[in-house]
């Protein structure tokens, strides 16, 4: 039995050197990153039997990809895609501090993945996971994978398989009208739901108190789980109409991109373990900010090194 699938793009991430523009610079650094597959490298470094449902050009691009993702422990569930033209999602990567801030160009169009149908995915480990999750990134991809996602998350509920789905707004993918739509139609067949307080915002158009928000989605959707993130401010959940809160740890940021999903993969080993959700939301707050001295999308941790972080630091948890 798997414990963790997801599904979801993986990108090649090509990165200028620290202090370097991709205007001017002549090296670039590689690696990969994708949510959902970022989220299936925490929760496999921190002890779960995660699989990664994808599609992927038939290409030493495509096997990169899967190679990555099997030295972490995750196990890729391929749609190989023959077709001379087919191509991977690409962005680049300029870091930079204040003022500058990091940029990030995407090159995601007309990747195979925009084209995956559930009769194409080897869906095979969805059948027996006890959790199945996927990001609001995914249907943003094109109207193909939006209707395989619907598919996928109802499909697993019908199995009784748990669903989780983190909002993750991307501007540059759609606009926060067309995703509230969108999201609004995954709701009935999602038992968690995970999102930052910014996308709740801005797509769902429900503002004011967190605890108050995080209640009115509870209530409103009938989700059995609701975790909202508020960056530097920690984050709220809300199960069995119990309000949980969870500061955030003080970390030296090195790279903060993938540190929302090394949180939930941190949150969601720790829920499949079968840890209470107060422990859970201590466990993805020190996932997250260990990733964020690590270079890359991936989270490269160990068990050890998040419990280090908890035992050291005097964070309370609100119950």
């Amino acid at each position: 039995m798997t414990d963790l699938v997801t599904f979801g793009e993986t990108m090649l991430r090509l990165s200028a050197p620290r202090g370097e523009r991709l205007e001017r610079t002549r090296s670039l650094n590689t690696a990969i990153g994708g949510a959902e597959s970022n989220v299936a490298v925490a929760a496999a470094r921190l002890g779960c039997e995660t699989t990664w449902m994808s599609k992927l050009p038939l290409s030493p691009l495509g096997r990169r990809i899967t190679g990555e993702l099997r030295s972490h422990g995750v196990q890729p569930a391929v749609a190989w895609d023959e077709n001379n033209s087919a191509r991977i999602g690409t962005y680049y990567l300029e870091h930079g501090g204040n003022p500058r801030g990091t940029k990030v160009i995407y090159d995601r169009g007309d990747a195979s993945v925009t084209t995956a149908t559930p009769l194409q995915l080897p869906t095979a480990a969805l059948e027996s996971a006890e959790l199945f999750y996927t990001s609001g990134i995914t249907p943003a991809l094109s109207s193909t994978v939006e209707e395989t996602t619907k598919t996928l998350l109802t499909a697993a509920n019908q199995k009784g398989v748990t669903t989780a789905f983190d909002l993750n707004y991307r501007s540059k993918l759609w606009s926060p009208d067309t995703a509230g739509i969108s999201y609004r139609s995954l709701f009935p067949n999602i038992d968690i739901l995970i999102a930052a307080k910014r996308d709740v915002e801005m797509c769902l158009n429900r503002d004011g108190d967190v605890v108050e928000v995080a209640n009115g989605l509870y209530h409103d959707f009938g989700f059995e789980t609701v975790v909202i993130t508020q960056g530097e401010h920690g984050s709220v959940a809300v199960h069995d109409s119990n309000v949980f809160k969870q500061d955030v740890y003080t970390t030296d940021t090195f790279d903060p991109i993938g540190s929302g999903d090394a949180f939930v993969g941190g949150y969601l080993s720790q829920r499949i373990d079968g840890d209470n959700l107060p422990n859970a939301l201590e466990y993805a707050a020190a996932t997250a900010s260990l990733k964020r001295t690590i270079d890359g999308d991936l989270a490269v941790i160990t068990p050890e090194d998040v419990e280090t972080v908890i035992k050291e630091n005097d964070n309370e948890i609100s119950r």
